[in-house]
């Protein structure tokens, strides 16, 4: 059990750590990392963004205050180090979280960075209209302002205590952005202050990155650049893979049945299989009939069989879990013997009869049957389960017809609630509730895709946000995800396992275990070639 003053003598004791490149080898200097991309993110603007396929190749641009350790394969508050910040602080009553700053950092153009910088990003993540879209606006909620005490002093005010607010700051979702660069400009010609510059970006084609030879910390990229190349069918990028072409697979790209295959035909990858973070969901628009019916989209819950889901993509190794990521990898999911007592987590026959029985009340049945479009993303980890989940509702006599959307226009459609039923993947870019609750959950959330908002639930995750006491907080999130399962919030099918591949020559790279989200700034990456 950890008291409030605990998690900040933590963070404290965080702050002094200090970033150090991995050692027992010889580092080499040069080369150009050649890595797999699954399709074209739709900007370079992180901020603006909900896809790993931008945080991928551009949480290198950038630095935030914190980061979770490159080089530590679990994201936890004791992996939180320096990045921007040099230091940091808690008041004594969890209102005010102080940082001090790194001095001698420049930005990709010259300009110095400072406070203001800090001041300016988080003006435009509280702002209502200042980014064209904030996904993760639900994540500072709680965050008042921040303020600058000087060029290199800077004091974010709280509403109310929040002992994980470290970890979101450290989540590659959250680079700081410069004061000097319209926010339009970060989608297609991003300035940061990270250890690579963006060269290149062609729709449909790649994504180069430079070295920068001022990054503030010595010696520090070992790379001379970076190149994403897109490759829209997996097939080609893994048949490429294994002969060699590139030296990274998309980091979360590989899926058990295709581990298998590149140990057989490349004996020599190195690969990482782990919990991806990420789950695989069902999104209801709960505004256009027969889905405005509470019955019909209990129906949906109940008619899922969530462990076929989970033998089909991943050969038994995906995990069932409410709104959080399951033990024993994440912190905060429900254990098994719990998760059996929530709605359509049981008996799958029996869940089917009541969807069945429910559907009857609706009006609907053998002769009368529900005709859909299930829409979701182009690429294979959202294909695969749409196609399963269409062969599932014709239990209860809906029949779907597969809408495959572009990424570059999927969350476009999304945010506007333009689909009746999608077959959606979520990731938690850091596995704490404030994120997963706040984000996926609370009304007006953008990334709430399905509008679902009920204001008695968003004061409890309000409650959970400040309860210092980590057993009493998690009793607390169990019975929360207990309740958005009750509610069909967003029903979680599954989540999946993933791993991502990469050729000896790589060297000192660390995939991390709970997220594929955090841990793609390269600085410290080498080939040996």
């Amino acid at each position: 059990m950890r008291t409030r003053a605990g998690y900040f003598a933590l963070a404290a004791a965080a702050a002094v750590m200090v970033l150090a490149p991995g050692s027992g080898w010889s580092q080499k200097t040069g080369g150009v990392l050649k890595i797999q991309h699954m399709d074209t993110p739709p900007s370079a603007s992180i901020h603006e963004e909900a896809t790993v396929s931008v945080a991928v190749p551009f949480m290198a641009l950038y630095n935030n205050l914190v980061v979770f350790d490159q080089n530590v394969a679990k994201n936890s508050f004791e992996s939180i180090v320096p990045d921007l910040a040099t230091s940091w602080s808690w008041s004594g009553d969890g209102k005010q979280l102080a940082f001090k700053l790194r001095e001698g950092v420049k930005w990709h153009d010259g300009k110095p960075f400072t406070s203001k910088d800090v001041v300016c990003t988080f003006d435009l993540l509280l702002s209502a209209d200042k980014l064209r879209r904030n996904p993760r606006s639900a994540w500072w909620g709680n965050v008042e302002k921040a303020t600058a005490g000087g060029d290199f002093d800077v004091t974010l005010h709280l509403k109310q205590p929040q002992p994980s607010l470290l970890a979101l700051l450290a989540s590659g979702y959250t680079p700081i952005y410069p004061c000097h660069i319209p926010s339009a400009d970060m989608r297609r010609k991003p300035v940061g202050t990270g250890p690579f510059k963006l060269a290149e970006f062609k729709m449909n084609e790649g994504i180069k990155l430079v070295k920068n030879p001022d990054y503030w910390k010595k010696g520090r990229p070992y790379l001379d650049g970076i190149e994403y190349s897109i490759i829209p069918d997996r097939s080609t990028r893994m048949l490429s893979f294994i002969a060699g072409k590139f030296d990274m697979t998309f980091p979360a790209d590989i899926t058990v049945p295709l581990l298998k295959n590149i140990k057989r035909d490349a004996p020599q990858a190195q690969c990482t299989m782990r919990e991806s973070g990420v789950s695989t969901n069902l999104i209801v628009n709960n505004e256009v009939a027969p889905f405005n019916d509470p019955k019909v989209r209990r129906a949906l819950a109940l008619v899922l069989d969530r462990q076929a889901f989970i033998d089909i993509l991943s050969e038994g190794e995906g995990k069932m879990s409410g709104a959080m990521l399951p033990p024993p990898d994440g912190n905060w999911g429900v254990p098994p013997e719990v998760l059996k007592t929530f709605v359509g987590y049981g008996d799958v026959e029996k869940n089917r009869e009541e969807a069945r029985a429910l559907m009857k009340q609706a009006g609907f049945g053998p002769d009368k049957r529900v005709k859909l479009k299930v829409s979701t993303r182009n690429i294979a980890t959202f294909k695969d389960p749409a196609v399963i989940l269409i062969d599932q509702l014709k239990q209860i006599w809906i029949d779907g017809e597969l809408e495959i959307i572009d990424t570059s226009v999927y969350y476009n459609r999304v945010f506007k609630k333009d689909y009746v039923v999608a077959l959606n993947l979520s990731g938690s870019a850091v596995d704490d509730p404030d994120v997963t609750l706040f984000e996926n959950y609370a009304c007006g959330s953008l990334r709430n895709y399905n509008n679902y908002c009920n204001p008695e639930m968003t004061k409890l995750f309000e409650e959970q946000s400040r309860e210092p006491d980590q057993q009493k907080r998690l009793k607390m999130v169990w019975e929360i995800d207990r309740k958005l399962q009750e509610d069909i919030a967003r029903p979680i099918i599954s989540y999946g396992r993933i791993a991502g591949c990469w050729q000896p020559a790589v060297k000192n790279i660390t995939l991390h275990v709970n997220s594929i989200y955090n841990n793609w700034r390269f600085d410290e990456v080498w080939l040996e070639r």
